[in-house]
């Protein structure tokens, strides 16, 4: 008993920086060997899951990337596993980004998962149109006149040109599309001025700060499901089979946060067995 005790008053006094040592060693571990924790889909994960698989063989979708470095760590594993998810099931994919920054991520995310995963042909598969300036005005002209906005794609070819462009001239004609979203312009300028304009499906995936924001969409209906912040990429990695950045993140943070637990307790430990100690001394 009196070496735990004296065990515990020592790592209630350990050096600040050897704590700081030790959840930098507890964070990197996992990233580089995830521990495939457990992870359960929460309702709003599994609708967007569902979403996608409604879809038929072969659908049109647009995936709109409005995120920048800051959000990468929480919207670019959703990205990722909805290009193979919509890959998987043979969907044509058409990328758009309203943040400038989200062109970038999304031809990182095409070039791991459209090149390199499946080996896609560019034109026939899927297209990056990029961004353009305007924030909602974009998603306006989208709606109304697609082809006025985009008259090349972000590598500069015509888009009469693109051969999976055929027959694509305004919002109305894809099939479904998938937000996601660190902020404004982003899921509730697509739900505003396009969604409830068309009717076409949606769900979305948004940075955790952001849910409270989009939840009401989401229960009216007009979003269905929303991926919340890495949480939620890890539980729409798991759904497609696919543990990614998102698994490995929720896992190092799981770890993370339990050997920060660990240490309030121990340190409130030492604090009360000092106090005591101390009492005794004083004949209190």
């Amino acid at each position: 008993m009196d070496f735990l005790i004296n065990t515990i008053l020592k790592l209630g006094k350990v050096d600040r920086r050897w704590i700081f040592l030790i959840i930098a060693f507890v964070v990197l571990i996992p990233l580089l060997f995830p521990l495939s924790l457990p992870i359960r889909a929460t309702a709003t994960t599994q609708l967007v899951y569902d979403a996608v698989e409604k879809l038929p063989h072969g659908s049109k979708v647009l995936l709109s990337c409005e995120y920048g470095p800051s959000t990468k760590p929480e919207i670019h594993p959703m990205v990722i596993s909805f290009l193979k998810h919509c890959f998987r099931n043979g969907h044509k994919v058409y990328v758009t980004c309203l943040w400038p920054d989200g062109q970038f991520l999304a031809d990182e995310a095409l070039d791991e998962v459209a090149n390199n995963e499946f080996q896609l042909t560019y034109g026939i598969d899927y297209v990056m149109l990029g961004f353009r300036p305007g924030n909602e005005a974009v998603v306006k002209g989208i709606v109304s006149d697609l082809r006025k906005v985009y008259t090349i794609d972000s590598r500069g070819t015509k888009i009469t040109e693109i051969p999976m462009m055929d027959g694509i001239t305004k919002f109305e004609d894809f099939d479904f599309l998938f937000s996601g979203s660190a902020g404004y312009p982003g899921t509730i300028e697509w739900v505003q001025y396009a969604v409830d304009q068309t009717n076409i499906p949606m769900s979305t995936g948004t940075t955790s700060i952001q849910v409270n924001e989009v939840m009401p969409y989401v229960q009216a209906g007009q979003v269905q499901g929303i991926l919340a912040g890495m949480p939620g990429a890890a539980e729409y990695e798991n759904l497609i089979g696919s543990p990614g950045i998102g698994t490995s993140g929720m896992d190092a943070q799981s770890v993370a946060h339990l050997v920060i637990v660990l240490f309030i307790v121990l340190g409130n430990l030492g604090y009360f067995i000092e106090r005591n100690r101390e009492k005794k001394q004083r004949g209190y």
